[in-house]
């Protein structure tokens, strides 16, 4: 008569652990792309003032800024980077939020029933978060702190625009710093993760706690 398996001849199955690529890369990567393409609207490069003669941002925003970061966010998380993935969590939904008051603006009819304060009081929100993340960065490296404070900037120079309608144009200066920084970060952490040594310099943490 055949044995009966006991418990213990059981085949367990073991927990399958997966190595998650780094994904900064592609984040930053899609902050570059936004913050070039919102910032050679508020730099005067692309005609037009209002929010409708933007509509052609919102693809940019949408798949670059906002969704690139999620998925970057998402990755994070599975790292257990909470540095990476709140910011670029936080961030991607910003993006997300600037796309969606875009349409609301475009098909709300600027000048009317929109009222762009809004904006500004989300833009204040999102600037504390930003201040916070920016002492945090200075655990990580020079190059993500250098990024940090340019966005810190480009949305203190927003605010009063869509408050008082101040110009924009220096916002659009901080947004072509960040999208430069960001592309030369994104840069440098692909090449420097394939290559397994440093090709692009990020810089050392300016904080070791």
């Amino acid at each position: 008569m055949a044995e009966k398996k006991t418990t213990n001849d059981k085949l367990l199955v073991k927990p399958v652990s997966i190595n998650v690529a780094e994904p900064a890369a592609l984040g930053l990567l899609g902050l570059a792309v936004a913050a070039l393409v919102i910032g050679a609207g508020y730099f005067g490069l692309t005609n037009g003032e209002g929010f409708g003669s933007k509509s052609l941002m919102i693809p940019w925003i949408l798949m670059f800024g906002a969704t690139s970061q999620l998925i970057a966010c998402l990755m994070e998380f599975k790292r257990n980077n909470i540095f990476g993935a709140t910011v670029f969590g936080t961030y991607s939904m910003t993006m997300y939020s600037i796309a969606i008051t875009l349409i609301i603006a475009i098909f709300g009819g600027e000048g009317t029933d929109v009222e762009f304060a809004h904006y500004a009081y989300g833009l204040i929100a999102i600037l504390f978060f930003s201040l916070i993340a920016t002492i945090a960065s200075l655990m990580t490296n020079k190059l993500l702190f250098s990024i940090l404070i340019a966005v810190d900037l480009a949305v203190i120079a927003l605010i009063p625009h869509y408050l008082s309608g101040t110009s924009a144009f220096p916002a659009g200066v901080f947004l072509f710093i960040t999208s430069a920084l960001s592309f030369y970060a994104a840069a440098g952490i692909l090449l420097n993760t394939m290559a397994g040594k440093t090709v692009l310099p990020l810089g050392n943490p300016i904080w070791k706690p």
